[in-house]
């Protein structure tokens, strides 16, 4: 007894072997989202109360950049990875499905890419 369906056996469709990765893709994420926010957390609470001068100065040096550029990085990957799913799971019309995906990369592109050039601003005092 086989249960492949007719039109799969015609076919030969089998998984697209992404569900594992995906999901994987999205606990990690979830993961160094949660270690790098207390990190930059605490960063923050550091500079609570400081004057510009203080903070810029702050963020001037290596470690206090970097959490912030990879908290950027990892947060970035997660809503995409998040807002994809919910696209696939909620968009029947296959053009708009594909449309709002690339949509939802471009997006997330954008801001990764303002984010990161906003730190690497004040790090490098332009």
């Amino acid at each position: 007894m086989s249960l492949r369906t007719p039109l799969k056996t015609v076919r030969y469709l089998g998984s697209a072997k992404e569900g594992a990765d995906h999901f994987w893709k999205q606990r990690v994420t979830a993961v160094s989202n949660l270690v790098l926010s207390v990190i930059v957390v605490a960063i923050l609470v550091s500079l609570a109360g400081a004057d510009h001068a203080t903070v810029v100065a702050a963020l001037k040096r290596p470690e206090f950049a970097l959490p912030l550029i990879l908290l950027v990085l990892s947060a970035v990957i997660h809503m995409r990875l998040g807002m994809q799913v919910v696209i696939e799971d909620y968009v029947h019309g296959e053009g708009a499905k594909i449309a709002l995906l690339m949509l939802n990369t471009f997006f997330a592109i954008t801001v990764g890419a303002a984010s990161i050039l906003a730190v690497l601003k004040l790090y490098f005092g332009a």
